[in-house]
């Protein structure tokens, strides 16, 4: 699982795959490709999940805080034959204050749980979106067994192991410690920790930026473990979807499209 946080052209793969195999689907009775949307992803990395959009024509812009992902990014789609329609951007999203046009979708997969102060960005994001745009949100619940995104720990037991992220911080500090972990390391899975965001609190949040939900889908195991690990996507029992609370310790992915209302 470390590994394709080491090989980014394997994770841009990845990405690719997932985002034509579920995400355009997902999307799809709201947004039509053949209608050549501007797409617009905030923390898009070497820029994988635009590629689809990309191959379809579709003007597309992606912004990363890595220059190193961006310029990854730029080296990816150097013969590709609609490079003149990718624009990627090195920046912190709240220091860009115009692409000098709206998009009509907005993606952010594995990305809304990374963000501090997620009520404060979703305001913020409203200006990139046209009248009726839409903005895509796939992201593992805190809760989950590996919300704590553990999989990228150097040690092979604690990137196999469910659910020790939700230790007090202290504790967990020092299980990571005591399995080796870098600082570097230690001091990203913190910041995971502290900027993990429930079900519930991504509604919420939704709900205090005036944004409309116009989809929803819980998976209790997520589209990407398809290409990952070979497990094949498996959405959650409607008795789980509906339990609040309950529904964050077994829900691997929360997929949501909304709008401003």
């Amino acid at each position: 699982m470390q590994e394709r946080h080491v090989n980014r052209k394997k994770y841009f793969d990845e990405q690719i795959a997932t985002t034509e195999k579920y995400v355009i689907p997902f999307v799809a009775d709201y947004i039509s490709l053949e209608d050549k949307p501007i797409v617009l992803e905030i923390g898009c990395g070497e820029g994988g999940n635009l590629k689809p959009f990309l191959d379809a024509g579709c003007k597309c812009y992606g912004i990363d805080l890595s220059e190193k992902k961006i310029e990854n990014g730029k080296k990816f789609f150097e013969n590709h034959p609609h490079k003149d329609k990718l624009t990627l951007i090195a920046a912190n999203i709240y220091d860009v204050e115009t692409l000098g046009e709206k998009a009509d979708l907005i993606i952010m997969r594995d990305t809304i749980e990374h963000i501090p102060n997620q009520e404060r960005f979703l305001a913020e994001v409203k200006k990139f979106l046209n009248a009726e745009g839409k903005i895509f949100f796939g992201f593992p619940p805190w809760q989950n067994p590996f919300g704590g995104h553990q999989q990228i720990c150097e040690s092979k037991v604690l990137s196999h192991l469910p659910y020790f992220h939700l230790l007090p911080k202290s504790l967990y500090t020092l299980v990571l410690r005591a399995f080796g972990e870098t600082d570097a390391k230690i001091n990203a899975l913190l910041e995971i920790k502290e900027t993990g965001i429930s079900i519930e609190r991504f509604f919420k949040a939704l709900e205090i930026n005036n944004y409309k939900i116009l989809k929803t889908e819980f998976f209790l195991f997520n589209p990407n473990y398809e290409i990952k690990f070979g497990i094949k996507p498996r959405r959650q029992s409607e008795l789980v979807s509906a339990l609040p609370y309950f529904r964050n310790f077994f829900t691997t992915a929360l997929y949501c499209l909304a709008q401003i209302k």
